[in-house]
């Protein structure tokens, strides 16, 4: 990922702190629901600022969830959430935030991006959580500006927006913009705004509250799942994944690796096998098809412009390690995504549904076109004795 800076603006503008003899304000929050958004992230935002009404005794903050039309949203398990207001209702917002989910490439609408272009005209801060920092990417609202998304759709925002500065932080308040990751970050960024309008006795008493332990600082990272299995203790193995991770387009040679750590090449091998179950060549190849899926499945990047972006020496070879490593080439991997949005389009279901499609079988077809999409089998190839000794790209 590009540059990952600690971003020293405040939190967005709000009532008088905690220490003030003043009564605050309420600090007035919308929430934009795109299609097949994420429930958790959604929670997560809200609960927050529910708890510091209840502990405080005062409105500190009101919200509203607001929808392209007013009409309900489906999220991503299926569940529909009524909406508060439509867009074209007037609002008087301090803070707007695009709540994502899967598919978010084709969850929005152009009405929703002429909206937030004109929030941001008006001054209203906006911020995003889970895959939200898209959308508001594609409204050209966060050029110059750090964000934080959810891993799955970082290399689509980095290829495709390069005015934006995507950082794989857990969130980041970056002056008018607070953008963060999934699941239950989004906890952490509005407790951290509560903090920041409010003071620390206020969230502490959020935290203990939902029994959190601590709240987590803007600069810690996400996790990756393809570093799930590094711990503390393999400080080196973590540098050196890290190395593959940022370089992806053109890779670094083992022998390079290896002296950038201060390891020799064989205790590299060592390291990889022992804590990976895969020699370093291995893994290096993973993770550059794991790119290369999300970016054929996200973008609209040409094949040979995605081969060259993941390190191939030529697209007939990316093709092949393709194909070995997910059964399918790289062109079918494409030409499924934009079937099954033509299939979703006409409305209709997947083939496991029968005259009533559940809730169940929604989310599953909704989420056929993540890269994370029958992740579990994907690559599920042995890791070990590749006896390849180079990056071989």
């Amino acid at each position: 990922m590009t540059g990952q800076q600690k971003n020293t603006s405040s939190a967005p503008a709000s009532g008088h702190s905690s220490g003030s003899s003043e009564t605050p304000r309420t600090f007035k929050v919308g929430f934009l629901l795109v299609d097949n958004f994420t429930l958790f992230a959604l929670a997560s935002s809200i609960e927050p600022l529910r708890m510091a009404n209840q502990l405080s005794g005062k409105e500190l903050y009101s919200w509203q969830l607001l929808s392209a039309s007013g009409e309900p949203v489906s999220a991503s398990d299926g569940i529909s959430i009524g909406a508060d207001s439509s867009l074209s209702e007037p609002c008087d917002f301090d803070l707007v935030i695009v709540v994502g989910g899967v598919n978010i490439t084709r969850s929005f609408n152009q009405k929703q991006l002429a909206w937030l272009r004109a929030m941001s005209r008006r001054k209203v801060t906006l911020g995003a959580v889970c895959t939200g920092s898209y959308v508001l990417a594609m409204a050209g609202v966060l050029d110059g500006y750090s964000c934080s998304a959810h891993w799955e759709c970082l290399a689509a925002l980095q290829e495709q927006f390069p005015k934006v500065n995507c950082t794989t932080q857990l969130y980041t308040v970056d002056r008018d913009r607070i953008t963060c990751t999934g699941g239950g970050a989004p906890l952490d960024m509005m407790l951290t705004v509560v903090t920041r309008h409010h003071g620390t006795a206020l969230t502490s008493g959020i935290c203990d509250m939902f029994v959190y332990d601590r709240v987590r600082a803007d600069t810690e990272q996400q996790r990756v799942p393809l570093r799930r299995l590094l711990t503390s203790e393999q400080p080196k193995l973590a540098e050196i994944t890290e190395l593959m991770e940022n370089n992806i387009e053109e890779p670094i040679e083992l022998d390079e690796l290896a002296h950038f750590v201060g390891v020799s090449r064989r205790k590299l091998e060592r390291l990889f096998l022992k804590h990976l179950g895969c020699t370093p060549s291995r893994y290096y190849l993973k993770l550059r098809l794991d790119r290369a899926r999300q970016l054929l499945k996200q973008t609209t990047r040409s094949i040979i412009e995605i081969s060259s972006m993941c390190g191939f020496v030529s697209p007939p070879h990316f093709s092949r390690c393709y194909r070995k490593y997910t059964g399918r080439s790289p062109k079918e991997e494409r030409a499924a995504v934009w079937a099954l949005k033509e299939v979703q389009a006409s409305g209709e279901g997947l083939d496991i549904d029968f005259l009533t499609p559940s809730r169940s079988a929604r989310a599953l077809q909704a989420a056929q076109a993540e890269p994370s999409y029958g992740a579990v089998n994907f690559m599920a190839m042995p890791l070990a004795g590749s006896g390849r000794k180079s990056t071989g790209s």
